[in-house]
């Protein structure tokens, strides 16, 4: 009959030896501890860990373990689900064996790449940005290619905010010519017009100065009579 509590007691020496610095009990009844795991540096030093919790069932190794990720470092959920996936497959591998070493080495493993799949996704990042750095630089040296369908929406949108335009000028004009008034209705409108002129010599009576200087040079001027179709000559003869 096997032992499964001496077996699990076994195992926990043996982890807490190999990991004394991220090995941790939580309880004994049910046995539960964790271990945290960081990967090894990448190419800029950087590093990704994640803290498991393993709770050991009454039958463990011939039952597998309870596991589940309680914190992680740079990693993405989809990282951390497929470590999950990973233990999965490795507790298959090793039922009726003693096997979180196991787990650990191969949660380890997965660090490794997920370090590596960060240079990886960096680069990704790096060309996709420049290429759509590229994309937007040509849609402004180009522009938007023209289709008949955006044509069509552009010219109706045009001749709409045109017709806007005349019909307000339109308005405006019409509301000017409302408010200026003809020669006709001024005179209707102030009836000093009508007499503003007569009054104005009135005013003025003898004191209107005429200047002389302004006939003195007549008999310089080249005035043809005969180009005046009243000029009778008759007339100069009897003066």
């Amino acid at each position: 009959m096997t032992d499964y509590r001496e077996e699990q007691r076994n195992e926990l020496e043996a982890l807490e030896s190999i990991y004394p610095d991220s090995f941790t009990v939580l309880s004994d009844t049910p046995v539960s501890f964790t271990i945290t795991v960081t990967s090894d540096p990448g190419e800029d030093d950087e590093t990704v860990q994640s803290t498991v919790k393993f709770t050991y069932v009454e039958k463990y190794p011939d039952e597998a373990p309870l596991y589940e990720i309680v914190s992680q470092e740079n990693i993405e959920d989809e990282d951390a689900r497929a470590i999950i996936s990973c233990l999965d497959q490795q507790v298959e591998e090793n039922l009726g064996m003693v096997m979180i070493f196991t787990l650990v080495s191969a949660i380890q493993e997965k660090l490794n790449e997920i370090v590596d799949l960060i240079k990886t996704r960096r680069e990704e990042e790096k060309v996709k940005k420049e290429k759509e750095e590229e994309e937007a630089e040509k849609v402004v040296f180009h522009g938007t290619p023209v289709t008949i369908e955006a044509f069509l929406s552009w010219k109706a949108k045009f001749e709409a905010e045109l017709n806007e335009i005349r019909r307000k000028r339109q308005k405006e004009e019409e509301q000017a010519g409302k408010n200026k008034l003809s020669g006709k209705k001024l005179f209707e409108t102030d009836h000093n017009l009508d007499t503003s002129d007569i009054k104005f010599l009135e005013e003025a009576g003898n004191s209107v100065e005429v200047d002389e200087s302004l006939f003195q040079d007549m008999d310089d001027l080249d005035l043809d009579d005969e180009d005046d179709p009243d000029f009778n000559p008759a007339v100069l003869d009897s003066d």
